[in-house]
């Protein structure tokens, strides 16, 4: 169901008209905040060639790390669903958290007391200021919808996802689902 109106919790497709923008091509983005002041999300689908352990050597884990989006690259996010376990966390909506006891997380993965179907690491997050992301919703950069997943969107396979929504939301866009990812290539 397409979406008028963004909501912390939704997902915010990546419209086939911003092919070429290194961040955003193909992405889609799980809103973890969006007010008046502006909205924040991660890029879901965008792995990266690093694992957690690759980041923090003490953590002997091959947790994938993903490119939350071109904000603060250098700092590490992590959405979760286990808020009993991690102290602090931020609920988004519909059992996803956000954040937390980053010291209690590097325990709990030691421990193997969490695993990759709990929790999702990022490299840096999307941001929109004021009026920002209606701006590009309104130029038609994303279409809005419903996390239909819930907290089960942590665990999701994301490399045929962008295609997926392609796909489910039919019409025109259901052509751009077999499109080379980049169409000069074709």
């Amino acid at each position: 169901m397409i979406l008028t109106k963004p909501k912390k919790g939704d997902l915010l497709i990546a419209e086939p008209s911003i092919i070429g923008d290194l961040s955003f091509n193909r992405s889609i983005v799980l809103l973890t905040n969006h007010s008046e002041e502006g909205s924040i999300g991660f890029i879901l689908n965008k792995p990266l060639d690093y694992t957690i352990n690759d980041l923090i050597p003490e953590i002997n884990a091959a947790f994938k790390v993903y490119n939350g989006g071109p904000v603060e690259q250098d700092n590490l996010y992590f959405i979760h669903k286990v808020p009993e376990l991690i102290p602090n966390s931020i609920e988004i909506s519909l059992g996803i958290f956000w954040g937390g006891d980053f010291s209690v997380v590097s325990k709990l993965i030691v421990e193997e007391k969490i695993n990759e179907k709990d929790i999702k690491f990022f490299l840096g997050y999307s941001g929109w200021d004021i009026n920002q992301l209606e701006e590009e919703l309104k130029s038609n950069a994303w279409v809005v919808t419903k996390n239909v997943y819930k907290n089960t969107i942590i665990e999701k396979d994301y490399e045929f996802f962008w295609k997926e929504k392609m796909i489910e939301l039919g019409g025109d866009y259901s052509i751009w689902s077999n499109a080379p990812e980049n169409p000069s290539y074709n």
